[in-house]
């Protein structure tokens, strides 16, 4: 395609505004916002009655590689989640190896460089033992650090109380945090296994997995934040109690502590573990509608800062097991928008509010370089909704290389028409462009 793209008439969502204009791209940026451009030169895309977004920015999934790949990998992801309008990620360290030395970090990075359809950054993962090693990450170019204050993967359960306030008070970048206290954990498995023995119902995993469980180990991390002055990110907050330890009082740029919301926890709640079963198991687990409920009106209140969805998808033979079997996580980056779309459809968040949680919050909280707003001089990561197509999700139509969604059967009322990656077009007419590749996302730090 002409490095010059003309987008004409589109409804632009961009800083809590919603107006109509022309946009045009020129090789990697957007050069100009006007309601009127006339340039003979580029490619012409009518965007009458579509929605204008920045692409979106995950800053939490689960791409698998290296090691897992079977179940997925960065190519068959980043290939999803750019059909979804996910135009930059942000992966996770618990990988075969841990990504928990600067040469297993690097070499993630480079095989993004070759296969990623999307822009791209991976956390360094903390242990008990590797400080020394993550305190070698560059925040420059380096989105954060992730530390799991719960079970994981590997050797990545950081239930060392020194060590933990040795990385909390030396590392200078962002730390994001799963939190679940362990011990919490423990204790009502064995309940549950007293109970019902190997053959426990997916619908205890919200009791074993518990709410206590999720506020004892997040007012853990909240107060060793505030007493050594971290840069904390608490990520997939699944619970009403949890909402109360953040502040919505002060701007964005200066909170110390920050929130994520993910997509599952603000669509499914306990009632659907009858229908879907080990399909919404996910770690923190799928709780009341109450939580719910309670985490959509936070995000409106901005104690929830951003909307990701920890994309952590598993094969459905894995997923068929019995509970303690059967892998938690699920696949969620090619319809996270849309989900987003009914739920604007419902009344329950409007537009403005998903591009700022999605786009706008994440590239201010990671200080994301000249991304996540729709500005002259800014990166061309943009997504073109019809908010009036309606899109089914059917096996025919996934690209997570699972091969299953919890989605499956549901008719969304929108649909993506249009994804740019750095101006790039990424996605039309139901297909992926091959040719593209994302970049490395950069901070200003």
């Amino acid at each position: 395609m002409n490095s010059k793209i003309l987008i004409k008439n589109a409804l632009i969502i961009n800083e809590g505004q919603i107006f109509k204009s022309d946009l045009l791209i020129e090789n990697d940026v957007i050069s100009k916002i006007s309601s009127s451009i006339i340039d003979a030169e580029a490619t012409l895309i009518n965007a009458e009655g579509l929605y204008l977004l920045p692409g979106l920015i995950d800053d939490q999934v689960h791409f698998r590689e290296p090691g897992l790949t079977y179940k997925a990998d960065i190519q068959s992801e980043s290939k999803a989640a750019v059909a979804g309008g996910i135009t930059s990620f942000m992966e996770m360290p618990n990988t075969k190896p841990n990504a928990v030395t600067q040469v297993l970090l690097e070499e993630k990075y480079k095989r993004a460089s070759e296969v990623s359809y999307a822009n791209y950054s991976f956390f360094m993962g903390a242990t008990n033992d590797n400080l020394d090693e993550v305190l070698k990450t560059n925040p420059k170019n380096v989105c954060g650090v992730k530390v799991f204050m719960g079970s994981s993967t590997g050797n990545m359960l950081v239930d060392n109380v020194l060590t933990l306030e040795n990385l909390f008070s030396s590392y200078k970048g962002l730390i994001a945090s799963h939190c679940e206290d362990e011990s919490t954990i423990k204790k009502n498995e064995e309940i549950a296994r007293k109970e019902f023995g190997e053959d426990v119902p997916m619908k205890m995993h919200p009791i074993i997995r518990s709410a206590e469980a999720c506020y004892i180990s997040s007012s853990k991390a909240v107060e060793l934040a505030k007493k050594t002055g971290a840069r904390l990110h608490i990520l997939h907050i699944s619970t009403e109690k949890e909402l109360e330890l953040f502040d919505n009082s002060i701007p964005l740029k200066e909170k110390k502590i920050t929130a994520e919301a993910c997509i599952h926890h603000l669509w499914f709640d306990d009632s659907y573990y009858e229908t879907k079963g080990s399909l919404i198991k996910w770690n923190p687990a799928v709780k009341k509608k109450s939580d719910r409920d309670a985490i959509l009106k936070a995000i409106s209140e901005n104690k929830i800062d951003v909307i990701a969805t920890d994309h952590a998808p598993h094969t459905f033979e894995e997923k068929q097991n019995k509970y303690f079997e059967a892998p938690s996580g699920g696949p969620l980056v090619q319809h996270a928008l849309l989900a987003l779309f009914d739920l604007w459809r419902q009344k329950k968040i409007s537009l403005e509010t998903i591009v700022q949680k999605t786009s706008h919050n994440v590239a201010e909280l990671f200080n994301i370089k000249n991304r996540g707003f729709i500005k002259e001089g800014y990166f061309a990561d943009l997504v073109l909704v019809d908010p009036n197509q309606n899109s089914k999700v059917s096996k025919e139509n996934l690209l997570y290389k699972c091969a299953w969604s919890p989605f499956e059967g549901h008719t969304f009322s929108s649909s993506i028409k249009y994804t740019f990656v750095n101006g790039q077009l990424a996605y039309a007419n139901n297909l992926v462009n091959e040719n593209v590749r994302g970049k490395r996302l950069l901070f200003n730090i």
